[in-house]
């Protein structure tokens, strides 16, 4: 019961006695016994306020006397507003529990009767609907156990509305079961809620879910009542009857920050500390346990000293999505004094819990609010959190890339009058973006790629790029390179020197002499008390320090900014991919891009700032701030080898899963109601999902293992899914099964697990591809082991699929077997496809050519043989040290194989720098004359108001 002021929350007298008559009616006097014999608990606002409540049109709340004591939370009704059970493949660690027909009834109360906010401003009002859901009946439940009928119950889970999980009754040995239980959620309409309708058999060790039906809310239309069944065994006619009705209720507006794929929705502060004004003379227990479901910090517990003397502890804060109808889980640990200690020593075994729960919904916003309890008082307060984010939502480039953009053009603009023999200087509407793209494969990597870009400086060429792009080896490259701001400026030749000297050493004893086994315990421990989560990666970063530098190396990602300050040097970016555990690359997959100023998804639209990386967030706000990790840790992230598993490596070898996928993955298949529901574009289509048998189940876990992929604290944690997020960029880069399942994705995961690249994607192209950089010309450096064209090959098939521009004719080693050493591909293709000049690592022309046009003798012949294309060759990619003769001949083939291209390289470039004078021309006659505001298509096809400023994050 709420008090404020003058005015008391309901229940009124006649409410609570029609409860008492409903539980009584299901469950005999149990249920009446139960409300009577709880803990009261009042609830008092202290200052001034109106605390008004709303419900339905028409309907209007019984008086209540100033004075009534009821119950404030009873056994039986201690229980949150929603809940339900998630798809088998992907473990949930949601609270759950079954509920009686008395609890849904209560529900249906506190959705009615919910106080408004008192917030003053509101930037948009998102509508609010109450969707009731009722499960009828199954119908032909098939029977999974051998001698009775199935004991079958529904589970039914909405995250986007409630962070735990609804059941309906278990009903025993029936073919037929009926419930006829009706269920109520507060929806949110700008998110996408996907409701999850679990069909579970309930057995004595583990439950089996039978069937889940992911129904997209959206489908239902407003203000109409729809029955529907869904047909969960076709075969065996099994069918799930439903009701639903989505009505528009009144409540409070919400404030919500989108960038059309994902929301951040409004974030309140419950601040919980013991009143010392109302405390209790005597307070035997010593523990307090809070719960706020859903939230950052989930639960915290409070000592409390026995003496009434003892010090009031500190206030106890929790951070949660303010309209997710969340509720306070307070719990009491009685603990036995022992005779034969004194004092505060009032230890011993932990008696029962006495457990209470309140709704913060219905707390105001910043007043104070007492619950008095016979044991304790609470002072409780709720907060507006603020209203900036430290997480940059919006697709565009951030606005410190935008800047180096404009210093860069400058300097690729008079490099490329120089190299092109321009007779005028280039506008900066006519200078090409180029970007040099890099693939995996460890110390050859490494070593080739030092090579290429020595050659492409000696070529005047590097002052041309832009951007260059990394994963795996070639990320060890870049880092070391980066640490001198001022890097292409220099000769390249002593770096290369450098880097000679630590491949040629013996890693085994350099990396695993007992002095650096201490440092890495050391490094680790402390590591541990910043507040990282520790893994094989971190390790495996430490050994990636040792084995390319003499001492330990302090640089970090941001510090490459003053690499970047003046237009000096192209902008870095490291690409890793997110997984999860227990599902395939294949199945699930989202690129992660790391750059000196931002890390995030551009599927998501997502970035946060490079030294924010492994901190703690939690919707959208930085919760706690951990000390930037030092570059080595990345590189062990970039190039971790370790995070390789079984389904991987199978993927690897035959290049399919079809035979994984027939043991381990759920058996989807659309249910077509389209006749019920229209087909809209922004909707889903209904889903039912088979789940795999326990003996599919562990073969699944042991095939998709990762005992050694990196997890780091998910800055995407709290946010949801936007309601149209498949109108929006999002659907550039939906690639995968789980895509179409908004409450299974990274917004929903407590870590990111990031691998390395290549076990997936053998390219960095992705960051190259975002319409945003207008990426125009890029050199292919290519280090794969195995087929030469197939890293190019999957990425034309993987953007042709994805709809974004990208050459389609590549070539092919199967169908031209001697490859060439550089090829041009894109040029004869649409304006808006790169122009892509690929090398494959080859040895052609190097057998008999020691420098462009110059043969070797015939005593120089053995230095042109290079045996590159052996998968178990000197150059192989588990091999992390090599020979000096390896070591030389793989840099001189490098080096050479760029020289002897360069007329290629250059009609590249010029064809680039003729492609944007003739873009800007045909831009010039389509361009509307000044003030008429006309729309006139980029060339991404989007729209843009003429004069008009870009918009930043919708709010």
């Amino acid at each position: 019961m709420l008090y404020m002021g003058q005015d008391w929350l309901p229940c009124a007298p006649a409410q609570v006695a029609q409860r008492m008559n409903k539980a009584s009616a299901h469950e005999g006097d149990t249920g009446c016994k139960s409300f009577c014999n709880s803990q009261a608990f009042l609830i008092q606002g202290r200052g001034t306020g109106n605390f008004s409540t709303s419900r339905r049109a028409g309907e209007a709340l019984a008086p209540v006397e100033p004075g009534t004591k009821v119950p404030f939370t009873a056994a039986a009704f201690n229980v949150a507003v929603i809940s339900m059970a998630s798809t088998s493949s992907l473990p949930q660690h949601h609270s759950s529990r079954k509920s009686s027909p008395l609890e849904n009834e209560e529900r249906k109360w506190m959705m009615r009767y919910v106080a408004p906010s008192d917030d003053a401003k509101q930037e948009e009002i998102t509508p609010y609907s109450l969707l009731t859901v009722r499960i009828i009946k199954l119908k032909n439940a098939h029977q999974a156990d051998i001698l009775s009928q199935s004991d079958c119950y529904v589970s039914l889970w909405l995250p986007t509305a409630s962070d735990e999980i609804f059941h309906t009754q278990t009903i025993q040995n029936c073919r037929n079961p009926v419930w006829n239980e009706t269920f109520y959620f507060q929806i949110q309409s700008k998110v996408k809620n996907v409701l999850e309708i679990t069909v579970s058999d309930d057995d004595i060790i583990r439950d089996d879910d039978r069937a889940i039906v992911l129904f997209d809310v959206a489908k239902i239309p407003l203000g109409e009542r729809v029955f529907t069944s869904f047909p969960l065994n076709p075969e065996g006619k099994e069918e799930l009857e439903v009701e639903f009705v989505l009505e528009s209720i009144q409540g409070p507006p919400e404030t919500i920050i989108t960038n059309g794929a994902i929301v951040c929705r409004e974030e309140a502060c419950l601040e919980v500390y013991l009143d010392g004004r109302m405390q209790k003379k005597r307070f035997s227990e010593n523990e307090l346990t809070f719960t706020v479901r859903g939230s950052f910090e989930e639960t915290q517990t409070v000592s409390v000293g026995c003496d009434s003397r003892s010090p009031i502890p500190d206030p106890t804060f929790f951070h949660y999505a303010r309209y997710k109808q969340p509720s306070l889980d307070v719990a009491l640990r009685r603990k036995r004094k022992l005779s034969a200690f004194c004092a505060c020593m009032s230890c011993g075994a932990r008696r029962r819990s006495v457990p209470l729960t309140i709704p913060l919904k219905s707390l105001p916003s910043e007043q104070e609010v007492v619950g008095e309890h016979r044991k304790f008082d609470l002072l409780l307060k709720v907060k507006k959190c603020q209203d900036d984010l430290d997480v940059r939502l919006g697709f565009d480039l951030c606005v410190q890339e935008r800047d180096f953009i404009c210093k860069r053009k400058k300097v690729v603009a008079a490099a490329l009058k120089d190299i092109l023999h321009l007779e005028e200087d280039l506008q900066d509407d006519e200078v090409p973006v180029v970007a040099i793209m890099t693939t995996g494969g460890g110390t050859r990597a490494l070593t080739a790629m030092y090579a290429h870009l020595l050659s492409v400086q000696e070529m005047n060429v590097l002052d041309c790029v832009s951007y260059i792009t990394g994963l795996s080896g070639t990320t060890w490259t870049m880092s070391n390179l980066y640490e001198d701001p001022d890097w292409s400026q220099k000769d390249l030749k002593e770096t290369l020197n450098d880097v000679r000297k630590h491949v040629l050493k013996n890693k085994f004893v350099t990396c695993f002499a007992p002095d650096r086994l201490k440092y890495y315990l050391k490094e680790l421990c402390q590591r541990k008390q910043e507040g990282h989560q520790l893994c094989f990666t971190d390790l495996w970063g430490l050994i990636i320090e040792n084995m390319l530098h003499e001492k330990e190396d302090c640089h970090k990602l941001t510090d490459q900014q003053q690499a970047l300050n003046q237009g000096q040097n192209p902008l870095p970016i490291y690409l890793s991919l997110n997984v999860k555990d227990k599902i395939s690359d294949q199945d699930f997959r989202e690129w992660v891009e790391f750059t000196p100023y931002e890390v995030g998804f551009p599927k998501y639209g997502a970035f946060i700032r490079a030294e924010d990386f492994g901190s703690e967030f939690f919707m959208g706000r930085l919760m706690k701030k951990i000390p930037e990790s030092r570059i080595c840790f990345l590189e062990g992230v970039w190039s971790s080898v370790f995070s390789l598993n079984l389904m991987d490596a199978w993927y690897i070898s035959v290049n399919s899963e079809d035979f994984w996928h027939k043991w381990t993955r759920d058996k989807i298949a659309d249910i077509d109601d389209g006749a019920l529901f229209p087909t809209r574009p922004n909707e889903l289509d209904t889903r039912v999902v088979c789940p795999t048998d326990s003996f599919s189940e562990i073969f699944r876990d042991v095939a998709m293992l990762r005992p050694a992929a990196s997890e780091i604290h998910n800055f995407l944690k709290g946010f949801q899914i936007n309601n149209n997020y498949l109108e929006s960029e999002f659907s550039k880069w939906k690639d995968c099964e789980l895509d179409s399942q908004p409450n299974h994705l990274t917004t929903a995961a407590d870590y990111l697990i990031l691998i390395d690249t290549a076990f997936a994607f053998a390219t960095s192209y992705p960051p190259l591809m975002r319409p945003e950089r207008k990426v125009d010309v890029i050199l292919h450096f290519n280090y794969s082991s195995g087929s030469q064209t197939g890293p190019l090959k999957d990425a034309s098939k993987y953007f042709a699929k994805q709809g974004i521009p990208f050459p389609t004719k590549v070539p092919d080693d199967q169908e031209t077997p001697h490859l060439k050493e550089c090829y041009i591909v894109g040029d004869k293709e649409s304006p808006e496809t790169p122009i892509v000049i690929f090398f494959p690592l080859v040895n052609d022309t190097f057998r008999e050519y020691k420098a462009p046009g110059v043969k070797r003798s015939p005593s120089e012949m053995a230095e042109g043989e290079v045996d590159v294309a052996n998968a178990c060759g000197p150059y192989y990619i588990n091999n992390l040290s090599y020979s000096e003769e390896n070591f030389d001949k793989l840099v001189n083939l490098s080096y050479y194989n760029v020289q002897n291209n360069k007329d290629l390289i250059l009609q590249a470039l010029r064809t680039a720098v003729e492609r944007k004078k003739q873009c800007k021309k045909e831009q010039a006659l389509q361009k509307p004359p000044d003030g008429c505001g006309m729309c006139v298509p980029d060339r991404e096809g989007t729209q843009h108001l003429a004069d008009c400023p870009a918009p930043g994050n919708m709010k």
